[in-house]
């Protein structure tokens, strides 16, 4: 598969209402290209695959609207809206917050949000300027899965990172 091809087939699954197979999202995954934690700071929504995870459905129900980059030490991975419908990083159901590293994941280095309070790392590859796809890994969860995927997609407005900005002083 190729990234044109990746970047349709992905825009499609997203958009499924039914059961995604987390074969075919491995695929596309293979397909995308790896980011740097400063290239993706900024405010995220996000959205996940229903693949069957157990997990699935898990975060919504929580009020998980999605994930804020403010810089690579200060990543915010459970932005929840409350009965107000007001964002606040729900720091109880994340053990705490997160940071950004270059993690290796399936033979590649890519950012990688690696929570404070559990062995959980979330690896991002992008699909377009706006969009990054994610897959969550978890201390104990053998090389072939079952994964966590999920998808964020960059708030209109919200700050870029890039090389020569975002990072902590």
């Amino acid at each position: 598969m190729d990234v044109p091809q990746a970047r349709a087939r992905f825009q499609e699954l997203k958009e499924e209402d039914g059961p995604v197979d987390p074969h075919e999202l491995d695929e596309i995954w293979a397909a995308l290209a790896t980011v740097r934690p400063e290239d993706i700071l900024g405010e995220w929504k996000g959205g996940e695959f229903r693949t069957g995870h157990p997990l699935n459905g898990t975060l919504e129900k929580a009020g998980w609207y999605g994930k804020t980059f403010t810089a690579v030490h200060d990543a915010k991975p459970l932005i929840c809206r409350d009965a107000q419908g007001e964002l606040y990083s729900d720091r109880e159901l994340g053990k705490g917050e997160a940071s950004l590293w270059t993690v290796e994941f399936r033979g590649e280095s890519t950012a990688t949000m690696v929570y404070d309070g559990q062995p959980v790392l979330d690896h991002f590859k992008q699909v377009d300027d706006t969009t990054l796809m994610g897959i969550m890994n978890v201390k104990g969860v053998p090389a072939e899965g079952p994964f966590f995927y999920f998808f964020l997609e960059r708030v209109p407005g919200s700050p870029h990172g890039g090389p020569s900005g975002g990072e902590d002083s």
